[in-house]
C-alpha cells in the first residue's frame, strides 16, 4: 500500500486552499439588478463545504507545475456547476431537500422559481467565466477546460435522469447504479482532476493517469456518501440522512453490505495513491485527499 507523506500537512493545505477559494467564489458574483437571483447564487455558492473540487483541481495544477492564479477561474467554475447541481437537486421535484451544509436549502429561502433561475445563472456564468478570466494559459488549453466541464455537465444530467428513473425500482441492476454514479457524482470530480492537468499542459499519458485516479477518487466518495446516509446523523451531515432509504434507492450498502462497502472503498483510495504516486512529493495532496475522501465524516 502507498502511504501519504506524513510530513504532509492536509488540515493545514486544505484550509490554505479553501481560504483562496472563498476569496475567488466571492470576487465572482456581485450583488446586481435584479438583486433576488445574484443574492440566491451567492447563497448557495458561499454557503461554504469542503471546496474539494476546486482543491482537486488547484493541487493537479501545481503537481504538474501550473500556478494556483491560472487555475483559479476554473477551480471557481467547478465549484459554481456543483452547486447548481446541489441547488436543483434540492428542489421539490428531484430530491425535495430543506437543508443543505447545515442552511435551509435555496428554494426555502428564495421560492423554487428562483432557484431554478440562479441554478441557470450559475451554469452559463461558469462557462464564462473560465473563459474570460483564465490569464497565462494558451487559448487551445483554455478551449479544451471549456469542453471537459460542458461534457460533464451532461454526463451529470444524464446520471440524475437514470437515478430519478431508478426510485422504487426493486430490479435495478449494479450496473445501473454504477452509471448513475459514474455519471452524476463522479463526473465532477473527474473534470476537477483533469482540468488542473490540461491548463498545467499535461501530456496525454499523465490526462489518461489522473483520468482513473479521479474515476477511482469519485466512486469512493459515492460509497461512502452512500454510507454516511446510514450512518450519519443529519447534523454531521449538513443535509437530511437516509434519504436513500425513504426514496427506496439502490446503494452500494444496500448491494454488498456495510463491511464490504468500506473494504471497496478502501481499495478504490489505495489504488488511486498508487497511480499519482510516480509524481513523487509532489503527488502529495492527491494522495491525502484520496485518504480523507474514505475518513471524512460529512
Amino acid at each position: 500500500m502507498v502511504v501519504a507523506s506524513e510530513k504532509f500537512n492536509l488540515k493545514a493545505y486544505l484550509a490554505e486552499k479553501q481560504a483562496l477559494v472563498e476569496a475567488g467564489l466571492d470576487r465572482c458574483i456581485t450583488v446586481t439588478y435584479p438583486e433576488t437571483v445574484s443574492e440566491s447564487m451567492r447563497y448557495s455558492l458561499l454557503a461554504g463545504g469542503k471546496r474539494l473540487r476546486p482543491i482537486l483541481c488547484l493541487a493537479t495544477a501545481e503537481m504538474l507545475g501550473g500556478t494556483v492564479e491560472s487555475a483559479m477561474p476554473t477551480a471557481c467554475a467547478l465549484e459554481m456547476v456543483h452547486t447548481m447541481s446541489l441547488i436543483h437537486d434540492d428542489l421539490p421535484s428531484m430530491d425535495n431537500d430543506d437543508f443543505r451544509r447545515g442552511k435551509p436549502t435555496n428554494h426555502k429561502v428564495y421560492g423554487e422559481a428562483v432557484a431554478i433561475l440562479a441554478g441557470d445563472g450559475l451554469l452559463s456564468y461558469a462557462f464564462e467565466y473560465v473563459a474570460a478570466q483564465t490569464k497565462g494559459v494558451p487559448t487551445d488549453r483554455i478551449l479544451k477546460v471549456v469542453i471537459q466541464l460542458g461534457q460533464a455537465f451532461h454526463k451529470l444530467v444524464c446520471g440524475q435522469v437514470v437515478d430519478l428513473m431508478s426510485e422504487g425500482k426493486s430490479d435495478m441492476t449494479p450496473e445501473t447504479l454504477t452509471y448513475i454514479h459514474n455519471h452524476k457524482t463522479s463526473a465532477l470530480l473527474e473534470v476537477s482532476v483533469l482540468s488542473g492537468a490540461i491548463l498545467a499542459g499535461a501530456t496525454d499519458a499523465d490526462q489518461s493517469k489522473l483520468l482513473k485516479y479521479s474515476k477511482n477518487i469519485g466512486l469512493a466518495f459515492q460509497i461512502v456518501d452512500d454510507i454516511l446516509d446510514i450512518t450519519a446523523t443529519t447534523e454531521e451531515l449538513g443535509k437530511s440522512a437516509g434519504k436513500d432509504l425513504t426514496a427506496e434507492k439502490l446503494t452500494y450498502p444496500k448491494l454488498w453490505g456495510l463491511d464490504e462497502s468500506r473494504r471497496q472503498a478502501d481499495k478504490l483510495v489505495a489504488e488511486a495513491k498508487d497511480i499519482v504516486s510516480i509524481y513523487g512529493e509532489k503527488s502529495a495532496p492527491l494522495m491525502a485527499i484520496a485518504d480523507y475522501i474514505t475518513a471524512r465524516k460529512n
